[in-house]
């Protein structure tokens, strides 16, 4: 395969360094001079086919999209392999991605000589799909020479060149793009809405495989980052791309070369929040000057902040790329605002049950079309704080009657928060195991232990009971406004930081999705949207919040450290 794959290193662990002094974000690679040279020529050369004047990309696009053109096109060896196969640009909105994505098209048929290829660009959408047809189709018409050379079908979306009989095809990205597929060229046009298709990940890595028989072929995926969490194949390959850049995965499973204009994780997620900073804004937007007008989106940025949070991070998201933690709308419960400081990372329930003197069980959940959530909440020895560990279990159907969160909810059952149900009492019998544990720990108090819906299946009950449970340890636990002091306790918790969680995907979204609604005195927690919105989990929280608030004692004292860590060794 050519050079040696140490040359091929794709890790930019000075990549902030490097935005902070407007250099690239690729590393030096051993491209092919010949072969990079022609590619940017004739990227420069393209036409510009909705700006008066046409003016060529060699004025229109910045230096970032010519090293995305060199490193793409120009990493072909001599015995035809090209080492960058994969590419992920992930650049804010209005910086000319779908521009770059059909002029990159373009360049890549006039640079390969090979007879009838196979190039595919897709939109996620038929508005996006149409707008990179434009694009490619008029940069085309612009130029003489490249009019006499392709046949454009504008029908069918298709434009062929003459001389190799090669075709760039452009469609709306569906189930059956993969069918019979082998691609040369594949690029993706705002990959962040693949992320909420139930099937995208499947049938991208179909396409991905069918790339395997051509050495020579390439993915391109261009993005802005997504105005909700990040999820499905958007959120795998976002991670693969960091992990990658920032040196955590290397050897053959980094494979794709990213280009990700985003700020630290930690000035993303500053309370402070730093990135408003009108100053910081230049370094996340390569396309500034040309594309881009600064004085217009400080414009924007300030209507954004009078509409409100949920606006404002929506906004943030696509201008800037700064990552949404949770859905921050204008309902939302008030302790979504201190969720994400409220995380401790690594928390597990078996830490939970070491480091605390005694912990109580909060279980939401009902219908097949519900998660069943519980949660451990155990307050800590040394410091009186409150630690809470959750999961879930769904019923596998769902993921088909629910196909708009089906990638979510596939990404935290990979994360090992939640379980997808085979069998009709698989998630009754998780609940079970989960409060047998506490049980043996020794910290479930004698009463009051476990908080459930007064609405509980009756199952669940009785597999509590047969899990070891007394009856006398079983609470309902009022629902609606019943809930109202377990709400503004947990909030304030978060907010004084008495209340840390695992920080888990899963609970950030249930969060995110909790709408609070003011009923008289009470506060009443719903969903923000009917069927796609779960928020039990979060419901389970606030049932052990309920029963923690009675300030409960171990039914045996609890165990001492060294005690748990023994029985757990000897289990």
């Amino acid at each position: 395969m050519g050079d040696s794959a140490l040359d091929w290193d794709f890790s930019c662990p000075d990549w902030w360094e490097r935005m902070q002094a407007g250099k690239n974000l690729i590393p030096d690679l051993p491209l092919d001079e010949k072969l990079k040279n022609r590619a940017v020529a004739i990227f420069n050369k393209l036409k510009l086919p909705d700006v008066s004047g046409n003016p060529p990309m060699r004025e229109a696009a910045g230096d970032w999209a010519r090293d995305i053109v060199a490193a793409l096109l120009g990493s072909v060896t001599a015995d035809g392999y090209r080492h960058v196969r994969k590419l992920l640009c992930m650049v804010p909105k209005k910086n000319s991605k779908t521009t770059n994505a059909g002029a990159i098209a373009v360049t890549a048929l006039l640079m390969d000589v090979a007879p009838n290829q196979t190039y595919y660009l897709f939109g996620p959408t038929q508005a996006i799909a149409q707008r990179g047809f434009d694009q490619a189709s008029g940069m085309i018409l612009a130029d003489p020479v490249l009019k006499a050379r392709f046949a454009i079908r504008a029908h069918i979306k298709l434009i062929e060149d003459l001389v190799t009989g090669s075709t760039l095809r452009v469609q709306t990205f569906d189930e059956k793009v993969a069918t019979g597929a082998i691609p040369k060229g594949i690029i993706v046009d705002e990959l962040h809405i693949l992320g909420k298709v139930h099937y995208a990940e499947r049938v991208l890595g179909q396409l991905w495989g069918g790339m395997v028989s051509k050495p020579d072929a390439f993915m391109l995926l261009i993005t802005t980052q997504s105005d909700e969490p990040p999820a499905g194949v958007f959120k795998a390959e976002l991670d693969l791309a960091r992990g990658i850049r920032d040196g955590r995965i290397t050897g053959k499973a980094a494979v794709t070369l990213p280009v990700l204009y985003e700020l630290p994780e930690d000035v993303q997620t500053d309370p402070d929040q730093p990135w408003r900073n009108t100053e910081i804004w230049p370094l996340v937007l390569p396309n500034l000057g040309r594309s881009v007008r600064l004085d217009l989106l400080e414009q924007q940025f300030a209507e954004a902040i009078e509409k409100g949070d949920a606006e404002l991070a929506r906004w943030a998201s696509q201008h800037l790329n700064i990552e949404i933690g949770m859905g921050l709308h204008s309902q939302r419960w008030r302790g979504a605002d201190y969720w994400l400081g409220g995380a401790e990372e690594g928390l597990t329930l078996d830490d939970l049950l070491v480091r605390c003197e005694v912990a109580v069980i909060g279980i939401d959940g009902g219908g097949l079309d519900d998660l069943t959530g519980v949660d451990v909440l155990g307050r800590e020895r040394e410091t009186g704080h409150w630690l809470s560990c959750s999961r879930a279990w769904v019923m596998r159907e769902v993921l088909d009657l629910r196909k708009d969160i089906a990638p979510r909810l596939r990404d935290f059952e990979a994360a090992g928060h939640l379980t997808l149900c085979d069998g009709a009492t698989e998630d009754v019998e998780g609940v079970a195991a989960v409060a047998k544990q506490v049980l043996e720990s020794g910290l479930l108090p004698d009463r009051g232990a476990v908080g459930l819906d007064p609405l509980a299946v009756g199952g669940l009950v009785d597999a509590l009971v047969g899990a070891g449970l007394e009856d006398e340890q079983l609470v309902a636990i009022g629902q609606g406004f019943k809930l109202s002091s377990a709400v503004w306790t947990a909030e304030r918790k978060l907010r004084d930081g008495t209340l840390r969680h695992d920080g888990s995907d899963m609970m950030n979204w249930c969060v995110g999705n909790a709408k609070a609604e003011q009923r008289g005195n009470a506060v009443y927690i719903t969903k923000q949207a009917a069927g796609k919105a779960k928020i039990d989990p979060l419901v389970a929280l606030f049932n052990a919040v309920k029963l923690m608030e009675r300030n409960p004692v171990a039914g045996d004292g609890g165990l001492s450290t060294d005690e748990w860590i023994a029985g757990m060794r000897a289990a």
